[in-house]
C-alpha cells in the first residue's frame, strides 16, 4: 500500500475575482489532500466577509498565515506580489502568485502619470523586482509557480501535446485577449495595476505563446525556446478627445493604456503577434492560434460554442449565468457549460498540488513569468519609441533598453 499524501494546507492572499476562482479550484483538486487553511486580505472588512462566504479563518496579515499553511497562494493586487511573495518565501513557503508576476508602479512618492512617464526606468524596475523576487526564493529553497490559467487551458494543453508528439516547429503564433473592461477597480491606475490592457490582458496569449515555444525547444531536447525583442503599439482610445460613450464600455481608465499589440521574436527567428483592448463588446474574446511547419490549431479559450442559445427576451435568462462579460442575455449567446475548467483555472492548481506535493516543477514556474514581465515591460519601451524593436532583457543580463536609460 502506497504512503498516504500528506495534507496541503493552502493560505489565500486577496479576496476578489481571482481569489474566488481559486477557492473553487482549490476544492475540485484530487490525488493530493487540500486543507484551505485561511485566508487574509488588505481591510479587515473584504477578508472577514470573504472568509464568512467561504467558511474559511481570517488572518490579519500574511505573516500569522504563513505559520498555518505549507503554501501561500497570492492573489491580490499586482503592486502587492512582491512584498507578499518576498513574505511567503522568508517563513520558507511555497508560493503560487497570479498574473502579471510583478511589474513596475512609479515612484513612491510624488506625482505620476503612467502612460506618459519615461518607461526605460519602468522596465529596469520590472526587472529589479524580478531579480529581487528570485533571490528570496532561492535563498529560501521554495517552489514558485506562476498562476496563468491559459497555460493550464485544456485547449492549449491540447495543443503542447500535438506539439510534442509530432515534433513540430512553431513558425508563427497569434492570439488575442479582448472584452469590455476589467473586473478590478485597481484597474486603470498604474501605481496599482502596473499598466493597462498589455499588462492586464495581453499577458495571457502572451505568456501562453512563450509557454509553447518553451514546450517546442524542451521536446527537441535543446532547451526552451525564449523571447528576444519586441515591438509594440498602445493606445487610449476611451480618452481621445472625440471618443462617444455610449454607456458600454468601461471609460474610466486614469493613466493606462485599452489597446495594445505586440510583436515577438524568439531567439530562433520564429515570431508572435499579440492582441489585447477593453474595447470589445459581445463577452471575452480568447484565442490562440499556432502556425507550425506540420499543423495549425487554433485554441479558443471563449466563447465555446458548446452550447447556443437564442432567448427572445432579456428577463428569462435573469437567473442564469451565460458567460462572462456578455452584456446582454438576448438574442444568441454561448452559455459556458464549465467556464472555469475551459480556463484552465482548475488545472493549474491540480498542477501546483502535485508539483508542490511530489517535488516536481510546475508546468508553468519562475523563469515564464520572468519572461513574462520583460516582453510586457519591453515592449511599452518600444510604445513609447512608436514600435522600435526592443530587445528583451533577462536576468544577469542588460537590454539596450537600459543601458540607454
Amino acid at each position: 500500500m502506497a504512503p498516504r499524501t500528506p495534507t496541503l494546507r493552502v493560505g489565500l492572499v486577496g479576496s476578489r475575482f481571482a481569489a474566488q476562482r481559486h477557492v473553487e479550484g482549490w476544492r475540485r483538486v484530487y490525488g493530493v489532500p487540500v486543507q484551505l487553511a485561511g485566508m487574509t486580505s488588505l481591510t479587515r472588512e473584504s477578508r472577514e466577509a470573504f472568509a464568512a462566504q467561504h467558511g474559511l479563518r481570517a488572518f490579519d496579515s500574511i505573516e500569522a498565515l504563513a505559520e498555518a499553511c505549507d503554501v501561500l497562494d497570492i492573489c491580490s493586487s499586482t503592486y502587492s506580489h512582491e512584498s507578499a511573495i518576498v513574505a511567503a518565501a522568508t517563513a520558507g513557503k511555497n508560493v503560487i502568485v497570479e498574473k502579471i508576476y510583478t511589474g513596475a508602479f512609479g515612484p513612491p512618492q510624488g506625482e505620476f502619470h503612467g502612460h506618459d512617464a519615461p518607461k526605460e526606468p519602468l522596465l529596469r524596475d520590472a526587472m529589479e523586482s524580478c531579480r529581487r523576487i528570485r533571490q528570496a526564493v532561492e535563498r529560501s529553497g521554495v517552489s514558485l509557480a506562476y498562476a496563468e490559467n491559459w497555460v493550464y487551458a485544456p485547449a492549449v494543453q491540447k495543443e503542447r501535446e500535438i506539439i510534442e508528439k509530432t515534433g513540430a516547429q512553431i513558425l508563427w503564433l497569434r492570439g488575442e485577449e479582448s472584452h469590455s473592461g476589467s473586473h478590478s477597480p485597481s484597474y486603470g491606475i498604474w501605481r496599482r495595476a502596473g499598466g493597462g490592457s498589455l499588462v492586464g490582458k495581453g499577458c495571457h496569449p502572451l505568456t501562453a505563446a512563450l509557454y509553447l515555444k518553451r514546450v517546442e525547444g524542451q521536446a527537441r531536447g535543446a532547451g526552451p525556446i525564449r523571447p528576444r525583442a519586441v515591438s509594440a503599439r498602445t493606445h487610449r482610445l476611451t480618452q481621445l478627445p472625440a471618443f462617444r460613450d455610449a454607456g458600454y464600455l468601461r471609460a474610466d481608465y486614469q493613466d493606462v493604456e485599452d489597446y495594445a499589440a505586440l510583436h515577438v521574436v524568439f531567439d530562433d527567428g520564429t515570431a508572435a503577434d499579440i492582441w489585447s483592448a477593453e474595447i470589445v463588446l459581445g463577452g471575452v474574446y480568447n484565442w490562440l492560434e499556432v502556425c507550425a511547419n506540420n499543423h495549425r490549431s487554433r485554441c479558443s479559450i471563449n466563447p465555446i460554442n458548446a452550447v447556443q442559445t437564442y432567448n427572445p427576451l432579456e428577463k428569462q435568462l435573469a437567473e442564469v449565468y451565460v458567460v462572462e462579460k456578455i452584456g446582454t442575455k438576448q438574442g444568441w449567446s454561448f452559455p459556458a457549460p464549465d467556464e472555469d475548467w475551459m480556463n484552465g483555472y482548475y488545472h493549474e492548481l491540480q498542477d501546483f498540488a502535485e508539483a508542490f506535493a511530489f517535488g516536481r516543477p510546475p508546468r508553468s514556474g519562475i523563469e515564464l513569468a520572468e519572461d513574462t514581465v520583460a516582453a510586457c515591460y519591453a515592449a511599452y519601451v518600444s510604445a513609447s519609441r512608436k514600435g522600435a524593436e526592443v530587445d528583451i532583457p533577462r536576468l544577469g543580463a542588460q537590454s539596450p533598453g537600459q543601458a540607454e536609460a
